[in-house]
């Protein structure tokens, strides 16, 4: 038996929102026949083969793959697209907490073959006979185990930094669930164009910003976020709200000391994290309980609304945050 280290690179900021590493364990045996098993026929090679691009080329899938495997950010998004994994690796309690209930039941019911923390058992996985492996993690980490990942099933990596729309619609593919993408992107199409019609008014000429705290900050720090659910109410919906310096680190990436706080009457909406329920979410309340925000005009006058974004990998969850967002920008009116 060995053991490979996969280190994962990065902030501890990226880190908490990937993935973490991986530690891959194998035994010999139980991973020579594992490849294009269906999930009725044990031993049945899946019927015809399609090309995928992938980060690691061009792979050859199953065109119908049956029992598929999510390792690190793959798990949610192909669920969220109506996929029922056989194995998959930890999430959170928190991301698992803000799933629907159909999706959580599909998660639950798939066999766990690696922790949140990194630890992914390759004989676990191979007794499950998958005829595909869908996983995104770093680059460097795929050298050092990925050709044993293939030699379980054909394998589709993803880099990190893969685009969220392009991630979905490559998951989509790969995993035979497109009739729910395009259900999911017409969906969200349909949102982002209702939103900008209707808060024309309020989206033009207002400065706002996205303020944000992880449960990874360090005590009495906070952010400003401009990357995630930030990115859409930018890139998509328009809003006016403070973007890092092209080439340089995203400004999620800086901590600041609560008593920045009160630079942010510069701005005239801001928004904040919350929950499914409309309250300041757990890592965020200490910013609430501050005498600064308490005192800032935008606070006081009702232009802080709380958004709640259960995620930004895959349409489902953007399209919850849109009609949170929806709701905030309602919230406004009349106080602008």
């Amino acid at each position: 038996m060995s053991s490979i280290p996969v280190t994962r690179r990065g902030t501890a900021f990226a880190a908490a929102l990937m993935s973490a590493s991986l530690l891959l364990t194998a035994c010999g045996g139980g991973g020579d026949d594992t490849g294009g098993k269906t999930a009725g026929t044990p031993g049945d090679k899946a019927a015809g083969t399609r090309s995928v691009k992938a980060e690691n080329g061009t792979v050859e899938i199953p065109a119908a793959p049956r029992r598929i495997v999510t390792i690190g950010n793959t798990n949610l998004p192909f669920i969220d697209l109506g996929g029922k994994p056989v194995g998959v690796t930890e999430v959170s309690d928190a991301e698992l907490g803000v799933l629907p209930k159909e999706q959580k039941t599909a998660y639950e019911a798939a066999e766990v073959v690696g922790t949140s923390g990194g630890d992914v058992d390759l004989e676990k996985l191979a007794a499950l006979k998958p005829d595909l492996i869908l996983v995104q993690f770093h680059a460097n980490d795929w050298d050092k185990v990925g050709k044993r990942l293939e030699s379980i099933a054909p394998t589709v990596l993803w880099g990190l930094d893969t685009e969220w729309k392009a991630f979905a619609g490559e998951i989509a593919e790969a995993g035979n669930v497109t009739d729910e993408l395009g259900r999911q992107k017409t969906e969200f199409e349909k949102k982002v164009a209702q939103i900008k019609k209707t808060y024309r008014t309020t989206i033009d000429g207002t400065k706002f910003v996205d303020v944000s705290r992880g449960d990874w900050s360090d005590p009495g720090t906070f952010y400003i976020a401009d990357i995630g659910c930030s990115e859409i109410a930018r890139d998509d919906i328009g809003l006016d709200l403070p973007a890092a310096a092209e080439g340089k680190d995203p400004l999620a990436y800086e901590s600041l000391p609560f008593e920045q706080i009160g630079e942010l009457s510069t701005y005239d909406v801001i928004t904040y994290p919350v929950d499914a329920e409309g309250r300041p979410a757990e890592p965020f309340v200490p910013v609430t309980r501050t005498n600064t925000w308490k005192a800032l005009p935008t606070v006081s006058s009702g232009r802080a609304v709380g958004v709640f974004c259960p995620g930004n990998n895959s349409y489902g969850p953007v399209n919850r945050y849109l009609d949170s967002l929806d709701g905030a920008l309602a919230a406004l009116a009349g106080k602008l």
